[in-house]
């Protein structure tokens, strides 16, 4: 598996990048607390106390002896393929993979599909869950069962490098165009926040980047954790001018009649980090928490 550092992603400096990130943080939880509230769906936030070791069969797996997982990817650093060994990687990788072992010796099968509406998958039997770095919001409840939160992120603008001193905030793009990733939050918080710029929508976030490098856009909008790596792996190409605080949360979607593995997998995130397990994963990918 590979390294941070072979991705040129040091971990201390991403950890200090990404301070606000991580699953401490109870201002974010209380934000995502108040939406369940709101969306009256209390009672489907399951409960972390159930035993993590339950019978396989009892989950209703589209494949036997594996967790089928639905991504968006490769979407750095939560879900991409290691360019050697071809073996699925990143934080969302490495804690399913925990969970599903905790949960009863499972494997991790991982498709690949298109962000914009991914959370109806695992509805359409196509996948058991969706783990691709998605906030828990009240429109995707409607839809899907939701895991307990298991990271906090904020949105965020990055910016060629030559531009760091001048595109500093969303004032400064009047004009100006930014990419955002279809069905995204990051799409959302740019079309409520950022009517003066033209906005440019791409369904992969590589593209993106290849955009703003080729100087087709002038910013990124989209999750910090996401911006932040792609500014230690590149510092001399791209630089991290603006975070905007919307206490979001990811999520991992199951179909809402799939309680009993929604269940399960609450126990094995609780059991991983119970077991110190998390926050091993946790400063691989983004430093030791402070």
């Amino acid at each position: 598996m590979r390294r941070i550092q072979r991705l040129g992603i040091p971990a201390v400096a991403l950890g200090l990048l990404l301070a606000a990130c991580g699953s401490s943080n109870s201002s974010s939880k209380d934000t995502v607390a108040d939406t369940v509230a709101n969306m009256g769906t209390t009672d489907t936030m399951l409960d972390n106390g159930a035993s993590a070791k339950i019978d396989p069969t009892a989950l209703g797996l589209i494949k036997d002896g594996a967790i089928t997982v639905c991504t968006d990817a490769p979407y750095e650093p939560f879900e991409f393929q290691d360019a050697t060994t071809k073996e699925w990687t990143g934080f969302d990788m490495d804690l399913m993979k925990v969970i599903a072992n905790n949960i009863g010796g499972l494997s991790l099968n991982v498709t690949v599909q298109p962000f914009d509406g991914i959370w109806l998958a695992p509805k359409a039997k196509t996948c058991d869950l969706v783990a691709s770095a998605m906030t828990i919001t009240a429109e995707r409840s409607a839809n899907a069962l939701f895991s307990e939160p298991y990271f906090d992120a904020d949105q965020s603008l990055l910016v060629r490098i030559a531009d760091k001193a001048t595109l500093v905030d969303l004032a400064s793009l009047k004009g100006k165009t930014i990419a955002v990733q279809t069905g995204t939050t990051g799409e959302t918080y740019a079309k409520e926040n950022a009517k003066d710029s033209t906005l440019k929508s791409f369904d992969e976030p590589a593209a993106m980047f290849l955009a703003l490098e080729g100087k087709q856009v002038d910013a990124i909008l989209q999750d910090l954790p996401v911006n932040g790596a792609r500014q230690v792996k590149e510092p001399t190409k791209f630089a991290l001018t603006a975070t905007f605080a919307t206490g979001e949360q990811y999520g991992f979607a199951l179909a809402q009649d799939n309680t009993t593995l929604a269940s399960a997998i609450n126990s094995g995130l609780k059991a991983a980090k119970d077991s110190g397990e998390y926050d091993t994963i946790f400063a691989k990918y983004f430093g030791a928490k402070g």
